[in-house]
């Protein structure tokens, strides 16, 4: 397929010859595309279906949400949280990794709104949304009447509170898509009826000023496509979705060329580790196309997660035992290995002298102290357990550990060895990761569950202190998380063993800490 060149500057930004790969298809009506930049997968809605889903180059697609409120447009906050515009709930929610959701807009003076449709994020952290009555119709939304009489674009300030309408009542017949120019001097918003790009100036306090029409007549008797969604590249060009495919604007409004797709067009957003794919929602069908120019930087492409500074040079949280603060929303702590064959009396190890020190250490109640104060806060708590087969098949008799844990038969699955020391069982929502080795990384989810839930602090708590944790938080350290291990919340088979894992090797690769000044930390 060719794309059309109007103007010669239009194929500095893309092949005229650039191929057009289909990524996916089988859809009822895709919209809603936005890329992760540090996991690396696109996530779009189906809002006839009810359902949101994710494709990456090594698994295609999957399903990740059902139902999903008849979603539409998403994308992500600094934070690396995902805002998505609910047609079922006409509301713009935020959805935290952890899976919490919060509600940014649902009403306007007294009224619900009509059923938010796109948005977008100003570096300052206010969000910006349209909000056409599309989700009030049949098939895209659930049909129901309408409270407001006119269709507006809404801001809900940086700190959150009431949406304020920005624009006149009756300026926009559906307003749609929406994007800022590069230096966020313009706030450009398109109307789906009115086949029209409006321009609006964007004052020192967020609001909008000089509106104007950027493009009109972006409408074709011959081809079926309409203004939908619309994003701006690094170079101020607008692209938006039209007939045929996409119409690319320069920024003085002239029409510099049209990106053809076999399928109508509904939303656009760049992604790939270099943001120099576009990738297109139509209709049944995902596409993605190489393009010469990437999009403009909005802030969620800084890659950064909870209040952490980009990826590549994470911050380094405030871990100095005298003024220790741990954000909870990038936190996680494992408890490993607090099994009745490891710690307690009757278990398989007894003999080691293993349940004495847990004794002495208050190991389980300070534990449990931790975890119930991490809970509360928001901390994701992770239980690892060795888990092993009756007669062990798959452990290596490599080290002695391994041979007197077949030898003794010890923490066989189902049996009351394996089980968590009572009073550090699984909650809801907990994770339960099973190993097979001492650390906790080595061939178990651990990482993946931290990666989902953007947690790079761990509170490294378990038994036994010279093994486990100890071989956990050297790991940790080279992966790059901060480790922080409360002594008194880990025991071994003697003092002696405990306080050389202590004194020495964990100073090297955590903050060493205790209980109650962890508990302090979480706030």
């Amino acid at each position: 397929m060719t794309h059309v060149t109007l103007r010669t500057e239009f194929e500095d930004l893309i092949d005229p010859y650039a191929p057009v790969g289909q990524v996916g298809t089988g859809f009822d009506f895709t919209e809603g595309p936005i890329w992760h930049p540090l996991d690396h997968f696109l996530l779009f809605s189906d809002m006839p279906g009810d359902v949101r889903r994710r494709w990456d180059a090594r698994r295609g697609v999957v399903e990740v949400k059902r139902p999903s409120n008849k979603c539409n447009g998403m994308t992500y906050d600094a934070d690396l949280n995902l805002i998505v515009c609910e047609h079922a709930t006409s509301s713009l929610i935020r959805e935290r990794p952890d899976g919490r959701r919060e509600v940014l807009a649902s009403h306007f003076d007294n009224q619900e709104l009509n059923s938010p449709n796109d948005v977008c994020v100003h570096s300052s952290g206010a969000i910006y949304f349209s909000d056409p009555w599309y989700g009030r119709m049949p098939v895209y939304g659930v049909e129901r009447p309408r409270q407001l009489g006119f269709q507006g674009v809404y801001r809900v300030p940086p700190g959150g509170g009431a949406p304020k309408l920005l624009v006149d009542r009756y300026l926009f017949e559906q307003p749609n898509g929406l994007c800022f120019s590069p230096d966020e001097r313009i706030l450009y918003v398109n109307d789906t009826v009115q086949a029209s790009i409006r321009a609006f100036d964007v004052t020192p306090d967020g609001s909008l000023a000089n509106p104007r029409v950027f493009a009109s007549g972006i409408r074709s008797e011959l081809e079926p496509g309409v203004p939908d969604g619309m994003k701006c590249d690094q170079r101020g060009n607008v692209w938006v979705t039209a007939p045929g495919g996409v119409w690319v604007y320069s920024p003085d409004g002239g029409l510099l060329g049209k990106v053809r797709l076999p399928e109508l067009v509904a939303n656009l957003a760049w992604g790939g580790a270099d943001f120099r794919t576009l990738y297109l929602t139509a209709t049944h069908s995902v596409y993605a196309i190489p393009t010469k120019v990437g999009p403009r930087h909005e802030p969620y492409m800084s890659g950064r997660r909870g209040n952490a500074s980009p990826a590549s040079s994470t911050s380094a949280p405030n871990l100095n035992a005298a003024e220790m603060r741990i954000d909870p929303q990038r936190c996680a702590m494992i408890i490993q290995d607090m099994q009745n064959d490891v710690i307690m009396d009757g278990g398989a190890f007894a003999e080691s002298g293993a349940p004495a020190h847990a004794r002495a250490q208050h190991v389980v109640e300070n534990v449990r102290r931790v975890a119930e104060a991490a809970r509360a806060r928001g901390v994701a708590i992770i239980h690892v357990w060795f888990i092993v087969e009756p007669g062990a098949p798959g452990v290596t008799l490599n080290a002695p550990l391994f041979e007197g844990l077949v030898d003794s038969k010890a923490l066989v699955r189902g049996s009351w060895g394996a089980a968590p020391a009572s009073g550090l069982e699984p909650r809801p929502g907990d994770f339960v990761v099973e190993k097979m080795r001492m650390s906790a990384w080595e061939g178990t989810r651990l990482e993946t569950i931290l990666k989902a839930t953007g947690r790079d602090m761990i509170i490294n708590t378990g038994a036994w202190t010279n093994m486990s944790v100890e071989h956990t938080a050297r790991t940790g350290a080279d992966k790059g998380y901060f480790m922080i291990v409360p002594e008194d919340c880990c025991s071994t088979m003697n003092a002696d063993w405990h306080n050389a894992a202590i004194n020495f090797a964990l100073q090297n690769v955590s903050v060493v800490t205790n209980a109650d000044t962890v508990i302090k930390a979480l706030g």
